[in-house]
C-alpha cells in the first residue's frame, strides 16, 4: 500500500475507533427523525420543488439582491459590507470591535464564520470569543474542529463531554448526565452573553427586500446574541439572500425536518436589525428600560470568498442552493460511520462539502475527502432543495484527476482503453475500466481468476493499484450472458409476444453474475415477453465513479448507439443492475444530448419493476416461483429511484414473507470496498447491514440483494450467498 493510502486508512481506522460510535448514534437518530417527520406530510416533494425554484431564482438574481439588501438594511439603520474574501471580512469585523472598544464577543453557530476563521482573527485583535451553541461550545472547549454542519459535537458522546467539562471546569460535583452538562453550559454561556460587548450571529436566510435576518436554532442562543449586546454583527454568505419574507414558508417547513428531524424548529426568529427593543442594563435589572434604541448597531457582513465564481460555474452553481441542513451527511452511510473529521475539508463536512470546499478553499481541500462519496445517491432524496450532490462530487473528482501530474500524458494516451488524460491515478483508471477488464477476464477464465487470486498477484495489485488483498475478487465466467443467449434455440413463441424488450447486459451481469441475467430472460419470457439481449458495453457507471467523465461520456454514447435501434422499434429497455438504471435515468442527462437521454430514461425499467408491471397487466403469476422466507436488501440507487417498492410488491404478490433492511447503503459501493484505504470503512458500514439481518435470524431466510456490490458485500460478511430477486422468482 502506498504511503498516502496507508495514511488515509490509518486516519479512518482511528476515527472509527474513537468517534465512530457517537457519530453513528447521532446521525442515524436525526436521519430516522427526518424520515418520520416527512411522513407526517404528503407535500414534501412540492415544498422541495418550491424551495429549489426560489434558490435558483435568488442565485440568478444575486447581484440585484445584494444591492436591494444594502438599501433595506441601511434604511433600517444598519450597515452592509460585502467582503471579497476571509481576510477582508475579518478586517471589517475586527474594525467594528475595535470601534466599540470590545473585549468580549458572544457568538452563535455559523459555518460561514468557521469558513473565515473569525475566532482566530478576533483573538489576534484581543477579543475573547465565546461560542454559545452547545455543540460549538463543546468543540471550543475541546479545541477541536466541528464534525458536522449542524451538530458540531456529533463525534462526542455524553461521557466524552462529561469528561471534557470535568477536566476543564473542575466543578464541585462532577458532571455525569446530559442534564447536568446542558444546565451548566446554559448558565455559563448565558453569563457570557450578558457580559458581551458585541454579539455575532450567522443567518440562515436574509430577506433582501426588508433586510430581515432569519435565525433557526434549537437553543435560542442566536436570538440572545443578536439582541442582548448593543452591537450585532451578522455574517452570511451572499448565497443566503432570498428576495423577501414571502419566499420563506417552504424553507421554514423544510429546514427543521431536514436538519433535526423536527416538524418545526424550536426557535425561529425573524429580526430586522437594529432591533427596536432597548438595550438591557444587566447591572440594574430592576430599573425600567430606557425606550431609546439609539445605541443599537447592526452590521451585515456578506461574504463572497469564491461564491461569485461558483455562480458562474455550471457544475458548482448548485452548491449555492445549499441551506446547510446536514441531511446529506446524515443520510450518507460512510459519514454515519466515520463523521466529518474524515468526510470533510477545511470547513465543510458531508456530501455537499466537496462543492463548498472546491469553491471556497480550492481543489486540494476537496481532494482529501472527495473519494468518500461513493455516489450511492441517498443524499439526493434527503436534500431539501434537490441538489444533485453526487454529480458535484463527480465533477470535482474529474477536476482533481485532471489537476494531477500530467507529465506522462504522452506515454499513457493512446495506450489506455479510456478517454481520460494521463494524470488519472492508476487505481482509478483500473476500476474505471472495469468493463474492459471483465471482458478480458471472461475471455481467459478460469486462468484469469486463478492468476488474479494468486498471492504474488494480489500483493502487486495492493502495492501498485491499492486493491485490498482482504477483499475477494469477482470470479469471471467463461460463458457470458450474451454468448448464452445467442447459443439458445429461439423460443417457439418468439415474435408473437405482446411485448418486446431489450435486456441491457451490464458488465457484471454479462461477465460475472451471469445467472441473474439468465433468470431475467427466463422470467420475462415466461410472462409472455419477447426478449432480445443488447451487446455488452459498460454503461459509464464505473468510470463515472472514478471521476472519469470523458470516458463515461464515451461509454454512454456507445450504449445509446446499441439501444437506439431497439427503442426505434418500440422495445422497452430492461436493466438488471440498479446502478445502471440510475445511470440511464439520472446521469445520462449529463452525458448525452437532452432528447437522447430523455428517451432512454423514459423507456428503461429495472427488471423487477418490469415484472411488477406485467403482473399488474394480467400476466400469470403462477408461472413464477413463489413462497418462502426472504431477507431483502435493496440497492441504494434503487431506493433513490423509488423502484425498490416493486420488488417488495412482487414478493408479496407471490406469497413471500419478506424482511427488508433499512440501512442506507451496504458500504461496498462498486469499487469503494476494494480500495485498500477504504476497505475497513466499507466493512464497518457493511456490518451494520449484516447485524440487522442476523438480528432477524436471516440464517433461516433466503438472502436476496438487488445490486452486484450488495451481493459481494453480503457474501463476505454472512455465511450464506445471496441471489438477485429475479433469480428467486424465475421459473426453472
Amino acid at each position: 500500500m502506498s504511503a498516502d493510502r496507508e495514511r488515509k486508512a490509518a486516519k479512518i481506522r482511528h476515527l472509527l475507533e474513537t468517534e465512530g460510535d457517537a457519530v453513528f448514534e447521532n446521525t442515524t437518530h436525526v436521519n430516522a427523525g427526518r424520515y418520520e417527520t416527512n411522513s407526517h406530510r404528503d407535500d414534501i416533494d412540492e415544498l422541495r420543488d418550491a424551495a429549489r425554484a426560489i434558490k435558483e431564482d435568488a442565485i440568478e438574481r444575486l447581484p440585484e439582491l445584494v444591492e436591494t439588501v444594502k438599501e433595506s438594511v441601511e434604511a433600517n439603520g444598519g450597515e452592509v459590507y460585502v467582503a471579497d474574501d476571509a481576510a477582508d471580512a475579518n478586517r471589517y469585523i475586527t474594525e467594528v470591535t475595535e470601534s466599540k472598544g470590545a473585549e468580549t464577543l458572544a457568538k452563535s453557530k455559523s459555518m460561514t464564520t468557521e469558513e473565515i476563521d473569525v475566532n482566530d482573527a478576533l483573538a489576534d485583535a484581543g477579543v475573547d470569543v465565546t461560542e454559545t451553541d452547545l455543540g460549538e461550545f463543546v468543540v471550543q472547549v475541546a479545541d477541536e474542529a466541528p464534525s458536522h454542519l449542524v451538530g458540531p459535537a456529533f463525534h462526542k458522546s455524553t461521557e466524552d463531554i462529561a469528561e471534557l467539562f470535568n477536566a476543564h471546569f473542575d466543578p464541585d460535583e462532577p458532571f455525569e448526565t446530559a442534564e447536568d452538562l446542558t444546565q451548566f453550559a446554559r448558565d455559563h454561556v448565558g453569563e457570557k452573553i450578558v457580559d458581551a460587548d458585541v454579539g455575532m450571529t450567522g443567518a440562515n436566510f436574509v430577506f433582501a427586500e426588508s433586510g430581515t435576518v432569519a435565525l433557526v436554532t434549537n437553543e435560542g442562543n442566536a436570538r440572545k446574541c443578536a439582541v442582548t449586546p448593543d452591537t450585532h454583527v451578522a455574517v452570511a454568505g451572499i448565497e443566503k439572500l432570498i428576495p423577501s419574507v414571502d419566499d420563506f414558508p417552504p424553507f421554514a417547513e423544510l429546514i427543521a425536518r431536514a436538519a433535526g428531524g423536527q416538524d418545526i424548529a424550536t426557535y425561529l426568529s425573524l429580526l430586522s436589525p437594529p432591533v427596536d427593543s432597548p438595550v438591557v442594563d444587566f447591572d440594574e435589572p430592576d430599573e425600567p428600560l430606557d425606550a431609546s434604541t439609539d445605541d443599537r448597531e447592526f452590521h451585515l457582513v456578506l461574504l463572497d470568498n469564491g461564491r461569485t465564481e461558483m455562480r458562474e460555474d455550471d457544475d458548482l452553481r448548485e452548491t449555492l442552493y445549499c441551506i446547510r441542513c446536514g441531511a446529506c451527511a446524515n443520510s450518507c452511510a460512510n459519514f454515519q460511520h466515520v463523521g466529518g473529521h474524515a468526510f470533510g475539508g477545511e470547513t465543510y463536512t458531508g456530501g455537499i462539502a466537496t462543492g463548498w470546499e472546491a469553491g471556497v478553499h480550492g481543489l486540494d481541500s476537496a481532494a482529501e475527502f472527495n473519494d468518500l462519496c461513493t455516489g450511492c445517491s441517498r443524499c439526493v432524496d434527503a436534500c431539501p432543495v434537490k441538489i444533485d450532490i453526487p454529480w458535484i462530487n463527480t465533477v470535482v473528482r474529474d477536476r482533481i484527476n485532471r489537476g494531477a501530474d500530467a507529465e506522462f500524458d504522452w506515454l499513457v494516451e493512446g495506450l489506455t482503453p479510456d478517454a481520460d488524460p494521463g494524470g488519472v491515478d492508476l487505481q482509478k483508471r483500473l476500476f474505471g475500466n472495469f468493463g474492459t477488464l471483465a471482458k478480458l477476464g471472461s475471455a481467459t477464465a478460469p486462468v484469469s481468476n486463478w492468476l488474479a487470486d494468486w498471492g504474488p498477484t494480489r500483493a502487486v495489485m495492493e502495492r501498485v493499484a491499492g486493491v485490498d488483498r482482504r477483499r475477494d475478487l469477482p470470479e469471471f465466467q467463461r460463458e457470458t450472458l450474451v454468448d448464452w443467449f445467442e447459443a439458445r434455440d429461439p423460443l417457439p413463441a418468439a415474435g408473437d409476444a405482446d411485448r418486446e424488450v431489450v435486456l441491457y447486459p451490464d458488465a457484471y451481469t454479462n461477465y460475472v453474475l451471469v445467472d441473474r441475467g439468465k433468470a431475467a430472460v427466463r422470467t420475462l419470457e415466461a410472462l409472455g415477453v419477447d426478449v432480445a439481449v443488447a451487446p455488452c458495453h459498460e454503461s459509464g457507471r464505473a468510470p463515472l465513479s472514478q471521476g472519469m467523465i470523458a470516458t463515461a461520456r464515451e461509454n454512454a454514447e456507445r450504449v445509446a448507439d446499441s439501444l437506439d435501434p431497439h427503442l426505434d422499434s418500440g422495445r422497452d429497455v430492461v436493466v438488471v443492475e440498479p446502478s445502471d438504471l440510475a445511470a440511464f435515468r439520472r446521469e445520462y442527462e449529463h452525458l448525452l444530448d437532452d432528447d437522447r437521454a430523455e428517451r432512454l430514461a423514459e423507456h428503461s425499467y429495472e427488471v423487477m419493476e418490469y415484472v411488477y408491471g406485467l403482473l399488474e397487466n394480467g400476466a400469470d403469476a403462477d408461472l413464477l416461483a413463489s413462497g418462502g422466507e426472504v431477507a431483502f436488501h435493496s440497492h441504494c440507487q434503487q431506493r433513490t429511484l423509488d423502484v425498490d417498492v416493486y420488488t417488495e410488491a412482487v414478493f408479496e404478490r407471490l406469497g413471500y414473507d419478506v424482511v427488508t433492511s433499512d440501512v442506507e447503503c451496504c458500504g461496498m459501493a462498486g469499487s469503494f470496498g476494494y480500495k485498500s484505504e477504504y476497505y475497513e470503512l466499507s466493512v464497518d458500514v457493511g456490518e451494520t447491514l449484516a447485524d440487522q439481518f442476523e438480528a432477524q435470524d436471516v440464517a433461516q431466510r433466503e438472502l436476496v440483494a438487488s445490486g452486484a456490490s450488495c451481493h459481494e458485500q453480503l457474501g463476505s460478511l454472512l455465511p450464506q450467498a445471496s441471489t438477485h430477486p429475479v433469480e428467486l422468482v424465475a421459473p426453472e
